[in-house]
């Protein structure tokens, strides 16, 4: 039996899109499920039982014997909510609670970590975990993220596997109910759809061009392939980057935009908002030899090969993963 956290969610989804096209379908799905806007992102796929995420605790000590492997990918991952509490209760306490588990019993154990515990790169974008004490993360999100990876490093009782996988800037199908939280392609998609043009933010920095600010984008089929590779593989237990390891401008994305709709680019450069201005990130890209030596080999999507998949074949017709 394997358990997927976050299963309602936008990555979540598409995993478990993934285990199923695998032959997995002894799946136990575990999130909130009274967010029925998130519905469609599991429709048609095969599983063999929900399990409301206030409810799992319990669950799981109950069939602990039964399950042979978890994937924790479910987190609050608004950045802009500022209650500490609320990535206390969901991101830190509930994730040592899971681990605990696992290690009690054996069960391997892989988990949603983020680029967002880099903050501003100050000690670059090394998955080394020796700089884990030193990251300074910009936002709540950030630090609940890093504060359970230092826990984790810090423990002398551990799942047989292990890993924190450091998602960077995620894209893909499934993403619908993500608001203003979902990926800078969902939204030029709908602005170009609209308005016939993109807007970006200005550089408000001398060594950056307007549009010149650079993201590890990373297509979400990628982040499953990688994550099923956890899965059966099991490499050395760690922290794990999970981008492309080739940054590319946010001008790029809207190009690769404008052409998978077919259309000629449009792109209007506004102001940062001040409040962020200082916490913005003008370069991000994640260094990936950790896992090319745990021995992936795939091949990722280049930016425009993602996003022409994206827009082509799943926001155009409306589809899911």
């Amino acid at each position: 039996m394997i358990v997927v956290t976050g299963a309602y969610g936008f990555i979540g989804s598409a995993l478990v899109s993934k285990l199923n096209q695998e032959g997995y379908d002894n799946l136990v799905l575990v999130d909130d499920f009274s967010k029925t806007r998130k519905e469609d992102n599991l429709e048609g796929k095969k599983f063999l039982k929900r399990i409301e995420r206030d409810d799992f605790q319990q669950w799981m000590e109950q069939n602990i014997k039964e399950i042979d492997f978890i994937f924790h990918i479910g987190a609050r991952t608004d950045t802009a909510e500022f209650d500490k509490k609320v990535f206390d209760k969901l991101n830190l306490n509930f994730t040592k609670k899971i681990w605990q588990l696992c290690a009690q019993y054996y069960i391997p154990l892989v988990y949603a970590s983020s680029a967002a515990t880099y903050g501003l790169g100050e000690h670059g974008y090394e998955d080394r975990h020796d700089i884990v004490d030193k990251l300074k993360p910009l936002n709540a999100y950030g630090e609940s993220k890093n504060d359970f990876d230092k826990w984790a490093l810090g423990q002398t009782k551990q799942p047989p596997f292990w890993a924190g996988m450091k998602f960077f800037n995620v894209y893909g199908p499934n993403e619908y109910h993500k608001g203003r939280m979902a990926s800078v392609i969902f939204h030029a998609y709908h602005q170009i759809n609209k308005t016939d043009k993109v807007k970006l933010f200005r550089s408000h920095r001398e060594d950056f061009k307007d549009g010149e600010q650079l993201r590890d984008f990373i297509y979400v089929k990628d982040v499953v392939d990688v994550l099923f590779f956890m899965m059966k593989q099991q490499p050395e237990s760690g922290l794990y980057n999970l981008g492309t390891g080739n940054a590319r401008s946010f001008n790029a994305l809207a190009k690769s935009t404008f052409a998978a709709l077919d259309k000629e680019p449009v792109i209007e450069y506004i102001d940062t908002p001040e409040d962020i201005r200082d916490k913005y990130q003008y370069f991000t890209e994640a260094g990936m030899s950790k896992l090319r030596n745990a021995g992936y080999i795939n091949e990722f999507h280049s930016l425009e090969k993602g996003v022409d998949d994206y827009v082509r074949n799943y926001l155009v017709p409306g589809k899911y993963l």
